[in-house]
């Protein structure tokens, strides 16, 4: 092909014979004898189509190079030419056909020149006539790395917008595969958009398959961190649409659909829209009936759900705690995980629900989890459902009667700290009565607790001490306390002002049960109790008070509280 000199338009045999052959059939559209009032606005869309398909002759070679023109010049040609042969048939008032056919055939004439003029409108818009085609798979190794992305990202946004399902659906393989390849190439290809028209390619009425390729596409940019905000932006809009393949995808196009609803579920607000929306029973039906990976996703979406209380009611009009009570025994791992985290959650402060969970074998599903001896990571949503359901005395009771303090007990020295918070919080609760606390002492749990008072993360500081401060209202548990080399010092420690965001009326209580013992008090003195109750005594912690005015009897303590 002769290469166009700058403002001479290109030589495109092509192009001048699509643009004859509209000449031709807006002359003989103006000679129909039926259907006036139809081909009179398809007469229009030629007019349009051909000043579009003017745009094709910019003063570039890339243009006339560019794959796009030419896919797109073979389809407007052959559009054109069925509209010819029916346009002629439309010069007698009589059309073989008869004149219902004829009618829809000229329907689907007019539903394909918009479509035509859609796809131009979209590759001028994109400004991929104006581009140098795609480098080849050679020439792309000596090219930038991320440049060539960025071309390719850009390539299939535009070939997601025009042609044909079948174009699409290409276009959309070749995407997956950008996309699978490098977490870096997620984020290319979200900087140049492609979410949006992920977004209208699920909301439009293409085919099951291509919605669940763009379903796969989404469910996979969900998953780089980078480019969450993105499908967060898009809204309701993406929301619905993830919604409807859960109602009538296939079953694939559903487990993607249950990735992406993940992380869009995490706000409030979509976690209403998906409440009022009948996604939660959808996302239960999957539960009940899905295959077991999906059942795993569908109980993680309800997991995070759960968190808020506006919605709580719609599950428990869909009898939720049952069917996810039957997760926890038949599921895989993960779902057994989710589901009982979706429990924890949806009982968290009501203790009707609780009892519930109770009352339907919800004790037993737990225990025979535990048994099971899952990872040590894994066992931390089952110590919260423990702890979930402690926080209810009359269930407290019967958890005991179960042996959970010794299960509790046995993972306060866990490597995941996660594990060792919860299971310190629930012994907190675990431990209500006289008995219970003498149980635990004898269980060793007062050195793994005084341990922890010496961990790094504040959280487990704290649940440390105040289930310390409850086990030492117990007085054969302070006799062990005192044996700790380290145990008062911790909490002495732990007073200093220095150490933020931590409860200091446990530590307070601690040190209070044991300041009877002389051998206690100037331990405490020693360690610097005075100087840091002082604090605590000007920020009104309750007992600290009382705490310093009995470490201030004798005139010595002001001695040992200066060598401090």
């Amino acid at each position: 092909m002769k290469e166009a000199s700058e403002g001479e338009p290109i030589n495109n045999p092509a192009l001048t014979d699509t643009q004859q052959l509209l000449h031709s059939l807006v002359e003989s559209t103006s000679q129909v004898q039926i259907l006036k009032s139809k081909w009179s606005p398809i007469t229009t869309k030629l007019t349009a189509l051909a000043t579009r398909l003017s745009d094709l002759s910019i003063p570039t070679a890339a243009a006339a190079e560019n794959p796009f023109s030419g896919d797109l010049l073979r389809s407007v040609s052959a559009t054109c030419s069925a509209a010819a042969t029916l346009a002629a048939l439309c010069h007698s008032p009589n059309p073989p056909g008869g004149k219902l056919k004829t009618q829809n055939d000229v329907d689907a004439l007019s539903a394909k020149l918009d479509a035509h003029i859609n796809d131009l409108e979209v590759l001028n818009r994109s400004g991929a006539l104006s581009e140098t085609p795609p480098l080849s798979p050679a020439a792309a190794v000596s090219s930038s790395r991320r440049e060539s992305v960025r071309a390719e990202s850009r390539n299939l946004m535009t070939r997601l917008q025009i042609g044909s399902n079948e174009s699409k659906s290409s276009a959309l393989d070749l995407l997956l595969g950008l996309l699978q390849e490098d977490d870096k190439n997620v984020l290319i290809a979200v900087a140049q958009g492609i979410v949006p028209i992920l977004v209208h390619l699920l909301d439009s009425s293409c085919s099951s398959e291509i919605k669940e390729k763009t379903a796969t596409a989404i469910a996979k940019i969900s998953t780089v961190d980078s480019s969450k905000h993105v499908l967060l932006s898009e809204g309701l809009v993406l929301l619905n649409n993830l919604l409807r393949v859960l109602e009538s995808g296939s079953v694939f196009a559903k487990e993607k659909s249950c990735i992406a609803l993940k992380v869009l579920s995490n706000s409030k607000e979509n976690a209403r829209a998906i409440g009022s929306r009948g996604g939660i029973s959808s996302l239960l039906e999957i539960c009940q009936e899905g295959t077991p990976n999906s059942q795993a996703l569908a109980a993680g979406v309800l997991r995070n759900l759960a968190n808020f209380e506006e919605i709580r009611q719609s599950f428990i009009e869909e009898n939720a705690i049952l069917i996810l009570l039957g997760l926890c025994n038949s599921g895989t791992a993960l779902a057994q995980e989710n589901s009982v985290g979706c429990l924890c959650n949806l009982i968290s402060g009501d203790d009707e629900l609780k009892l519930l969970v109770a009352r339907e074998g919800g004790i037993e599903s737990v225990k025979n989890l535990w048994d099971s001896s899952p990872p040590a990571q894994n066992l931390e949503v089952l110590v919260h459902m423990v702890r979930t359901l402690a926080s209810c005395p009359n269930i407290a009771e019967y958890l005991v009667a179960n042996g959970f303090l010794n299960r509790v007990v046995g993972v306060l020295n866990c490597g995941v700290l996660g594990v060792r918070i919860s299971s310190a919080k629930a012994l907190s609760d675990l431990a209500y009565n006289s008995k219970t606390r003498k149980e635990l002492g004898e269980m060793g749990c007062i050195p793994l607790l005084v341990a922890m008072l010496d961990g790094k993360a504040i959280e487990e500081k704290e649940a440390a001490s105040k289930v310390l401060s409850v086990l030492m209202n117990y007085v054969g548990n302070r006799r062990v306390f005192r044996k700790e080399e380290k145990g008062i010092v911790c909490v002495v420690q732990l007073m200093n002002p220095l150490v933020k965001n931590l409860d200091k009326r446990y530590l307070v209580s601690i040190l209070a049960s044991l300041v009877h013992s002389k051998k206690c008090r100037k331990q405490m003195v020693t360690a610097g109790a005075c100087a840091y109750l002082e604090k605590l005594v000007e920020s009104d912690v309750e007992g600290a008070k009382k705490l310093l005015e009995g470490l201030g009897h004798s005139k010595m303590w002001g001695v040992f509280g200066g060598r401090a």
